[in-house]
């Protein structure tokens, strides 16, 4: 049942020749890496104008100039993630860059900045989306986790169909919105080009505020900054785009910061224009539009419902670019290399719902508001960007290639101002950014754990070259049968025992509970095995496990000292339906879980099928 119903949610396996028609092309990459980059656009506006009314509503001009430095930025980021994507194809952005050039431990302070980051990516858009959607609904508001859980699920069974299909599927969202939002930037400018719309600034550019202070300033940037995020996730994509790769991620890259750069300019400047105010009830977006399209008609509508469709599918950008960082990260043997298997969609299933889990946790911890976990979500975001440009810088000045000054310069004005964004957001938002300085450390202990074993894991099993491996050789081979009661099981349990020892053994473990039945068990064995040795071991603790060692421990000294290899054989029989395993107790399981601990010993299954 579970094959047919993971077939319909998921589609049929696909070759592994067939990997080429999983790429994206430029059309279809832009919608399935910049929903998250532009989806910001919906509320980047609003984080700056929020802070500047907290002096007053004249303080709104500031967000002009605010907006040019979120450019100036922006212009920095582009331009250093292009170099990232000639220079490292491989995918995994700023971990990639960072390791090459900071050295391991720089590595997986961003890669673990962004592994936590793209989670906080899928629980806030998931979130944001939901908001939208209960604002037209009300009624809805509260199943806010609920359905948020659910768009979180849905995107992650369109991942784990494969990128090309849910590629197809965030055209729609993604194209729509950037019609929506190029129609509202036209018409509005259009407007006010021909005199249809009034100048109802709160302030005139330039008008001194009493109480403006550089801390408030960069507080309000800071805050704007949060519409950058998402701009990294197509250098870690790179090996998901057709040939040529790294041409192709670059243009999308650009195509996107283009579009992303002349949303969010118009979106600040209408807003100043306009004269718009922050309002709890009416988002700066949606001000807008009812001031552009006149009142609630029809394209106010489409406006809204463009904004809630991408903020909704805004977590897929942390579905596209979390499985490729968690795969760089794994073959670097920092995490499980579960996350370098590929799955029946060719895509990497592990990483995509390991990211579903982490963000659903997040959503209910959170109760489905993260709005305090911004400050730590831009910290993720920009303390990357900081090692990723400052790497770059180290990259250009050792290999000194090509125009090099100019682009490390360029790293290094992105590198300057994403530190001292990262500055700000500790000194000014310590409260709710402080976690971060409990996590990082923990993640860098768990990455440094893992490669440690499997380091460890692999000089155990290498074979040095030339070197001639060492068998031991066995005289003979005892196996012991652990044995509950006679039936089908035991005997074709003790059957295939006899067939591969030299020496068999029963085990059995009695209680006091039920002596009478104990005593029948051990006749009827011995009335069907006479050739082969039964022991009783009693119990009157009823572990079966403690015994069970004691005595293999004892069996397995005796082989050794003849020369015999021990094995334990472990029957079990297995129900026709995988559900019908619950309603068996697990002790072979146990069993053999315990019994793993011991090296001088083999242990093995042996299976006996019911067929009704």
């Amino acid at each position: 049942m579970w094959r047919y119903l993971k077939r319909v949610l998921i589609g049929k396996p696909l070759k592994t020749l067939d990997e080429g028609q999983s790429h994206l092309t430029k059309f279809k990459a832009l919608a399935m890496l910049s929903s998250d980059a532009l989806s910001s656009v919906a509320y980047g506006t609003e984080q700056i104008t929020t802070v500047l009314v907290t002096l007053s509503t004249a303080a709104i001009w500031y967000s002009l100039p605010i907006a040019g430095i979120v450019l100036v930025l922006l212009l920095a980021i582009t331009l250093s993630y292009r170099q990232i994507i000639h220079a490292y194809p491989s995918g995994g952005g700023a971990y990639v860059v960072a390791t090459k050039n900071w050295g391991s431990n720089g590595g997986l302070i961003a890669g673990g900045s962004l592994l936590v980051d793209y989670m906080l990516t899928v629980a806030v858009s998931t979130t944001s989306g939901t908001e939208a959607i209960t604002s037209a609904i009300p009624f809805l508001y509260n199943y806010s986790v609920h359905i948020s859980v659910v768009i979180v699920l849905i995107i992650m069974f369109m991942n784990l169909r494969g990128m090309s299909e849910s590629a197809n599927f965030l055209t729609i969202p993604v194209y729509f919105f950037v019609i929506m939002m190029t129609v509202m930037i036209v018409w509005g400018g259009y407007n006010i080009a021909t005199g249809h719309v009034a100048y109802h600034a709160t302030a005139n550019y330039g008008t001194p505020v009493a109480g403006m202070s550089a801390i408030l300033f960069i507080r309000a940037f800071s805050a704007g900054s949060s519409s950058l995020t998402g701009v990294e996730a197509i250098s870690n994509a790179v090996p998901n785009f057709n040939p040529p790769k790294k041409k192709n991620a670059a243009n999308t890259l650009a195509m996107m910061s283009l579009i992303l750069a002349a949303f969010f300019g118009g979106v600040t400047f209408l807003s100043f224009y306009l004269g718009i105010v922050p309002n709890p009830h009416h988002t700066v977006l949606s001000q807008i539009g009812a001031a552009v399209f006149g009142g609630e008609g029809l394209g106010y509508y489409l406006l809204q419902l463009s904004t809630a469709m991408i903020l909704a599918v805004a977590a897929n950008t942390g579905f596209s670019a979390f499985p490729i960082l968690a795969f760089n990260m794994a073959k670097d043997k920092y995490l499980p290399h579960a996350f370098m298997d590929r799955g029946d969609r060719l895509g990497y299933s592990n990483g995509i719902i390991s990211l579903a889990v982490g963000a659903i946790v997040l959503i209910i911890l959170f109760h489905g508001k993260t709005n305090l976990l911004i400050p730590l979500y831009a910290v993720g975001v920009f303390v990357p960007f900081t090692l990723s440009q400052s790497g770059m810088i180290i990259h250009w000045f050792r290999l000194k290639e090509g125009n090099w000054l100019v682009k490390s310069t360029i790293n290094l004005v992105g590198a300057l101002i994403s530190l001292a964004l990262v500055i700000f957001l500790f000194w000014q938002h310590f409260s709710n950014v402080w976690p971060y300085l409990i996590i990082m450390p923990a993640l860098l202990y768990l990455f440094h754990v893992i490669h440690t074993h499997y380091i460890k894991v692999g000089m155990q099993l290498r074979v040095a070259e030339k070197a001639k491996v060492q068998l031991h050789d066995y005289d003979g081979a005892t196996v012991i049968v652990l044995v509950g009661n006679v039936t089908r099981v035991t005997k074709g349990a003790i059957n295939y025992a006899r067939s591969i020892g030299d020496y068999v053994i029963a085990m059995h473990v009695s209680f006091d509970e039920n002596p009478g039945k104990e005593h029948k068990t051990a006749n009827e064995f011995k009335a069907e095995f006479p050739d082969v040795r039964f022991v009783d071991i009693h119990s009157s603790y009823r572990s079966i496990a403690t015994p069970t060692l004691r005595f293999v421990d004892v069996i397995a000294k005796r082989a050794a000292d003849k020369n015999y290899s021990t094995t334990v054989l472990v029957p079990q029989f297995v129900p026709k339906h995988p559900w019908q395993m619950a309603l068996h107790n697990q002790t072979s399981l146990r069993l053999r879980t315990l019994l793993n601990s011991r090296e001088n010993i083999v242990v093995s299954t042996y299976n006996y099928h019911l067929h009704e």
